[in-house]
């Protein structure tokens, strides 16, 4: 087996999709707290906030999935939000066990004016593109989200709680 040259390997690294696809999201991450700053709402809180605002009423176990976070995760981020005033948590009617959620009226507002930060920051991060470009973009990585949803926490399926067969998961490392 013959050793990769670095000067071939980090141009290898650098065109993986995984490596792409991280390096971007990192960068969109970055766009936007700087946009919203003055809000002072990260992306995940900015999602349930959206979410919330279109489907009011929901439980947090489908607010996780329908955002595509885990659990705790989503856990986090919606407890942030209640303390500072921003969204509602109440016990279900139909399963005592379930929390629902709903935007305060404090949270509304917020949502309405970070609106045009969360548009510019968009706006931003997709600027190096033509129009044309940033809908091939978007519907390509739609499409690459729907061929491995099954790989995430989605509304279209429940989470995993099987292993995926011809995938071997091993609980010790052997060296």
């Amino acid at each position: 087996m013959t050793r990769q040259s670095s000067d071939d390997a980090l141009p290898a690294l650098f065109r993986r999709p995984g490596f792409l696809l991280r390096h971007s999201h990192q960068i969109s991450v970055a766009v936007f707290v700087e946009a919203c700053a003055a809000y002072d709402v990260t992306p995940g809180q900015y999602g349930v906030l959206a979410l919330l605002q279109a489907e009011p009423g929901i439980d947090q176990q489908t607010l996780a999935r329908r955002i595509g976070l885990d659990a705790s995760t989503t856990g986090g981020i919606v407890s942030r939000l209640a303390e500072r005033g921003l969204i509602d948590r109440r016990v279900g009617a139909s399963d005592r066990r379930a929390r629902v959620l709903e935007l305060s009226e404090a949270g509304r507002k917020l949502f309405a004016a970070v609106g045009p930060a969360v548009a510019a920051a968009q706006r931003r991060l997709l600027a190096p593109f033509t129009a044309a470009e940033r809908e091939q973009l978007l519907s390509l990585l739609e499409r690459l989200v729907q061929a491995h949803a099954a790989f995430a926490l989605t509304r279209e399926r429940e989470p995993r709680r099987k292993r995926m067969p011809g995938i071997r998961v091993s609980r010790s490392v052997k060296k």
